[in-house]
């Protein structure tokens, strides 16, 4: 036990030796009015969502709120989607996010953060694809387990939605089949690298996992995460149809009902006293929930956390930083970026999007900032006095062509919006993606501005991948902003102008076409999950994408040599270092994010052509040469055998490191190989 761990534990004790049945289900059930609940079916996350005060023991409650982008009540800072953030390849900025994020909480009275959400990207099309950081497994857990550490030095963080959630339309009832060496390898552990950052809780998903609703669950609740990982902290339920039975619920290992008391309450206590579900299994998770309140006191009893600390101007600054840091330059053709000041002295910024701040999703992750800075005012900003600056919103294409014409250079702005993408609440409104290409007119628009004007740069916003196909030949610079937070507009600036080297690079695939891709039902009412997606699949496939995986330009250029290991062979137990060094070779500092990739050459059992098991983001002044060094543990290379031994294995064979700027091959040409003695 950590110091402080057996007083905690005497003092949950203690509490429970005092605790009545109902005390205990008290504790398990959400005490939020259903008058309260109605009020924000309408204006949702008003208020925080309470579950288990008792003022007779002194027993505070908690008070939950919604994320990712930032606390989801009032008016708060507002950063750029988790898509976004993911571009960025960096857990400490994400730590320094979740930081943010929990004072802002604190501030509002919530102390327990539903913003770090980690499921896993299978198709770019999922609806709420922005709320997660991407489609590889390792990705995810470095930058979930940043935002769980940053957020917990205030409150408690609640890592969402577990698990192999991923459509969006049929949440509620589709059943996911999945081997258990599938789950294990590639659709959870992201999410045990958030329970060995010490989340306090973990939501469960609303669909099935091989038959069972993720919150009657036993395997997943209980078997995997409570004894295999050791997860001490509780179990709550995505709110309303998460829990359709009490008895399933509460003998699988959930916690906490939220958002009301439906199965839990009164129903629980009957369950209890008819021995349909054990006392033991009441007393575990009350333990769960005192030990976790226990935990967060000293924080809860801090001072500081004054209105004044939100949206402030350190968290507004940091927003814009990580907006910055998470656009991915795609192409730029001839330099067209950054618009050179003495060739570009007027320009036209057009599109629907321009003059708007986009910032997402509406749902339950919705953050309503006290301002927020569109493309367009960005723009005119930054230009000053200096740069001519001319709106046209492209409804009329004869205006947008006129516009392109006699400017030195022209934006678009143009992508997806919540009306395309996000949850699915309100029918017609958000939901899995239908096409993974903009609308037709967005698309026209961009041929007939880039055939105007040759210094055409494209600034797609959305919340995921979106395929470019028909017209990014014509363009000559492409920016992926994503959703890009309030000060979107400012990041996007930055960029453009060249005042920021671009550094952000694809968390994501993004298709030359939809066929590339499996098929995506958003209807469907059984999916089978396999070892593939994204790169994985394309690897396997010999698919050459239109962007790969960690790809992302600059306006610097890097070089990377000298890769070397520091031996031959390691023991299953043993850690590799892997060393390159990264030159910046051209006039501009810049920020590159350094990628490694292992395959297994020789296995036993059917594996990835290459897998993600490092990256770091290295900074470097022109001219600077700097060493990375990457940790590659033994264990990070093992592949469940679900065979008599029934856990991790270690194949003894010969592995290949490749290391690199992306996933694409022409980019990781630096290999050496190694083995692993048996």
């Amino acid at each position: 036990m950590a110091p402080g761990d057996e007083s905690r534990e005497r003092r949950v004790t203690g509490l429970l030796e005092r605790m009545s049945l109902r005390d205990k289900v008290g504790q398990m059930s959400s005490s939020t009015p259903l008058s309260r609940l109605a009020v924000m079916l309408f204006r949702y996350n008003l208020w925080p969502f309470d579950s288990g005060p008792n003022r007779r023991l002194g027993i505070p409650p908690l008070r939950f709120t919604d994320g990712p982008r930032g606390v989801a009540i009032g008016h708060s800072t507002c950063f750029p989607v988790s898509m976004a953030r993911g571009a960025s390849f960096d857990p400490a900025l994400e730590e320094r996010v979740g930081e943010a994020v929990g004072i802002e909480a604190r501030a509002r009275g919530v102390n327990l953060f539903g913003g770090v959400c980690i499921n896993l990207l299978r198709h770019p099309g999922w609806g709420r694809a922005q709320e997660t950081y991407g489609e590889d497994t390792h990705l995810l857990g470095r930058l979930g387990a940043g935002m769980v550490t940053g957020t917990q030095r205030h409150l408690m963080a609640c890592v969402k939605h577990f698990a192999c959630n991923s459509i969006e339309d049929s949440r509620f009832s589709v059943n996911v089949k999945v081997s258990e060496r599938a789950l294990r390898e590639v659709y959870l552990p992201h999410f045990q690298a958030c329970v060995e950052a010490g989340c306090a809780s973990v939501m469960c998903a609303y669909n099935r996992v091989n038959g069972r609703y993720c919150g009657h669950n036993p395997d997943l609740l209980t078997r995997i995460l409570k004894k295999d990982w050791s997860f001490d902290g509780f179990v709550i339920s995505d709110f309303l149809l998460a829990v359709r039975e009490t008895v399933a619920a509460a003998t699988a290992g959930l916690d906490i009902e939220y958002p009301v008391r439906w199965h839990y309450g009164k129903r629980l206590e009957k369950a209890v006293g008819r021995g349909d579900v054990p006392m033991d299994k009441i007393d575990d998770s009350v333990r769960r929930i005192l030990r976790q309140k226990d935990r967060f006191r000293e924080a809860a009893a801090r001072t500081g956390y004054g209105p004044d600390r939100i949206a402030c101007a350190d968290h507004t600054r940091l927003a814009r930083e990580v907006a910055e840091k998470g656009i991915v330059l795609l192409r730029n053709r001839d330099r067209a970026l950054p618009f050179p000041p003495e060739k570009v002295r007027t320009l036209a910024v057009i599109g629907r999007l321009a003059a708007r701040a986009n910032l997402g999703d509406t749902g339950s992750s919705r953050v309503r900032p006290p301002y927020a800075v569109s493309p367009l005012e960005g723009i005119s900003r930054r230009a000053g006095g200096r740069v001519q600056v001319r709106y046209e919103s492209g409804q009329c294409l004869r205006k947008a062509r006129a516009a392109a014409r006699t400017a030195d250079a022209a934006v678009v702005v143009a992508g997806t919006d919540w009306i395309q993408e996000g949850e699915n609440i309100i029918p017609g409104i958000g939901g899995d993606r239908k096409s993974l290409r903009l609308k037709e007119r967005d698309e026209r628009l961009i041929l007939t501005v880039a055939r105007e004007n040759p210094r055409t740069v494209v600034v797609v916003e959305s919340g995921s991948a979106v395929i470019m196909e028909k017209w990014r030949d014509e363009a000559a610079a492409i920016l992926m902003a994503w959703y890009p937070g309030m000060e979107g507009g400012s990041a996007i600036a930055s960029i453009l102008f060249g005042d920021v080297n671009p550094s952000g690079k694809l968390p994501l695939t993004i298709p030359k076409s939809e066929e590339q891709f499996p098929a995506f039902d958003t209807k469907a009412r059984e999916v089978e999950y396999g070892l593939y997606h994204g790169y994985r699949h394309f690897d396997q496939l010999g698919l050459t994408p239109a962007f790969a995986f960690g790809f992302g330009l600059s306006y610097t250029t890097y070089h990377y040599g000298n890769l070397r290991l520091d031996r031959g062979s390691i023991g299953p137990a043993d850690v590799l270092n892997v060393s390159v060094d990264v030159s910046n070779a051209g006039d501009r500092a810049g920020e590159e994010v350094a990628q490694l990739y292992v395959s297994c050459l020789q296995s036993r059992v059917e594996r990835a052509v290459k897998e993600l098991k490092g990256f770091r983001r290295v900074p470097l002044q022109p001219g600077e040469t700097k060493t990375v060094t990457f940790a590659l543990p033994a264990r990070e290379l093992a592949y469940w055998d679900g065979g008599e031994s029934g856990g991790w294995r270690v194949e003894p064979t010969d592995y290949l490191v490749r290391v690199g700027p992306s996933s694409r091959p022409e980019d990781l040409s630096l290999s050496a190989g190694f083995r692993v003695a048996g």
